[in-house]
């Protein structure tokens, strides 16, 4: 997929528009950016954005996130034990103190 973002009002207009008007091409709208399919269109529609609003818009390929594949085992279970604790305003760094759960730091250290 390619990820639209814009940092002006005259981009965002324009990226509205292109998405009203392609929105075959659209994955999903995301207010000051967009997911365009990775298509011939998708990339034209992208790059006529930058080259009318240069610096005011930023292109980036993406992938989906496997989080089976990318993200450990460890983390994983860290998320949903930390969603279902008994008290919602437990911040995580003391929710994860004393258990096997990571700390923050080391996940914050580590890329996936």
């Amino acid at each position: 997929m390619l990820l639209v973002v814009t940092y002006s009002q005259g981009a965002r207009t324009t990226l509205r528009n292109s998405c009203r008007s392609h929105e075959a091409t659209v994955v999903r709208r995301l207010g000051r950016a967009a997911l365009f399919k990775e298509t011939e269109l998708g990339a034209f529609l992208s790059l006529r954005l930058r080259e009318k609003h240069g610096d005011d818009v930023q292109i980036e390929r993406t992938s989906p996130l496997n989080e089976f594949e990318a993200v450990p085992e460890s983390v994983r279970e860290a998320a949903a034990a930390y969603e279902n604790r008994k008290a919602a305003t437990t911040p995580y760094d003391k929710f994860a103190a004393g258990t096997g759960h990571p700390q923050p730091d080391a996940m914050r250290d580590s890329d996936l």
